[in-house]
């Protein structure tokens, strides 16, 4: 009886991957468009910014990932990790738990160092950087090491115990060397000129091998950025494709599973990926809009502001929570009470902020909106 592959790393062919490429062409160019015009803007802010933008999308990057794996982490963490990795000043640093280190050490190796060959050893060191104490929850494994499959085949699963349900089974342990080396050498190598399309398959590729005994998903999407990094030359994310996979889960999963259970020929899977990175693209004008905003009215005011008032002005363009109130003012910016109001005052004669309606002792203000040119497409 021949034998039938019941995943596709059992085709003959694999992992000769084929897809249609007259069908990925409109959205591979859509999605380079759309990459230039986004770096294209962002060159624009300044070093400053570009570093604010850069440390928003990265903290969004790692905690949506996490999240991917059913893991929430403290987003001020991540946040402070981040900036002290990238050197910004940023005030107020909260203490980092050493998993959350890890993880950021992990991702931010992948993307300031994208042009570093990928190794057995670097993948080893990511691993061990995620589960630093050699534990996934109380289960412990084997940390910078491959699976070695002791307590059984790698599966995926899901649903109640006596009813799983196996979505997945990964090649077996004694195949991991050899399987990683040929994705190490495919992904070093420069086969595949198009960087979008290797981002789709490394992340395909590395998640079907499953080489390690938990943290596939997080170290798939690091390769994923790092070589969507390449394409860009930049060091710096500023889009998060882990939080658009978050976002998109069920569509994710469904299109994977239905992958890893087809032939090599993964049109489909490179069709939804590219897509995916398409509206991770379009939805900075979202998660960065309070970037833009700044970029938009510092490049638009031609006034004078003392230090308080710059800061309570950045604070603003960064979505103050509640009503600023002359009280807030005073000490947010430790002045007097008729310190501030004389601030608030000269920046309402400039055209900066405008009396809310309310007045007597719930008065208020807000930001004079300004109209915004900045869409991405």
């Amino acid at each position: 009886m021949p034998f039938t592959p019941r995943y596709i790393y059992e085709q003959e062919d694999w992992p000769q991957f084929r897809w249609n490429h007259e069908t990925l062409a409109a959205p591979l160019d859509n999605v380079h468009r759309q990459q230039e015009r986004l770096l294209g803007r962002l060159e624009s802010l300044g070093f400053k910014l570009r570093q604010e933008a850069a440390l928003k999308t990265l903290t969004e990057d790692v905690v949506k990932s996490s999240e991917i794996e059913g893991e929430k982490l403290d987003a001020e963490q991540v946040r402070s990790s981040i900036a002290r990795r990238l050197g910004m000043d940023i005030g107020g640093l909260k203490p980092v738990d050493r998993n959350v280190e890890g993880i950021v050490e992990m991702m931010l190796d992948a993307t300031r160092h994208f042009d570093q060959p990928l190794t057995a050893a670097r993948l080893f060191a990511w691993h061990s950087s995620l589960f630093p104490t050699g534990r996934s929850g109380m289960k412990p494994i084997r940390a910078g090491a491959w699976r070695d499959d002791s307590g059984g085949p790698m599966q995926v699963v899901s649903g109640p115990v006596g009813r799983e349900h196996v979505h997945f089974e990964a090649p077996p342990a004694g195949k991991i060397d050899l399987e990683i080396r040929a994705f190490l050498d495919w992904f070093n190598g420069d086969t595949e000129s198009d960087w979008v399309v290797k981002a789709g398959l490394a992340h395909l590729w590395f998640v079907t091998i499953h080489p390690f005994d938990d943290g596939n998903g997080r170290i798939a999407r690091a390769v994923s950025d790092m070589s969507l990094a390449r394409s860009e030359k930049s060091p710096l994310r500023f889009y998060s494709v882990s939080g658009q996979i978050r976002h998109e889960g069920a569509a994710y999963y469904d299109t994977l599973e239905q992958t890893q259970r087809g032939t090599t020929d993964v049109t489909p899977w490179l069709v939804w990926f590219v897509g995916c990175v398409t509206r991770a693209l379009a939805g900075t004008q979202t998660s960065l809009a309070s970037i833009f905003g700044k970029a938009a009215f510092w490049g638009s005011f031609s006034g004078e502001m003392n230090e308080r008032q710059r800061l309570m002005v950045n604070h603003l363009l960064d979505g103050f929570e509640g009503k600023l109130t002359a009280e807030k003012w005073a000490k947010i910016t430790k002045c007097s009470h008729n310190t501030a109001v004389r601030d608030i005052s000269d920046l309402i004669k400039k055209g900066v902020l405008v009396q809310n309606p309310e007045g007597g002792r719930s008065t208020s203000y807000r930001m004079v909106e300004a109209k915004s040119d900045q869409e991405i497409s």
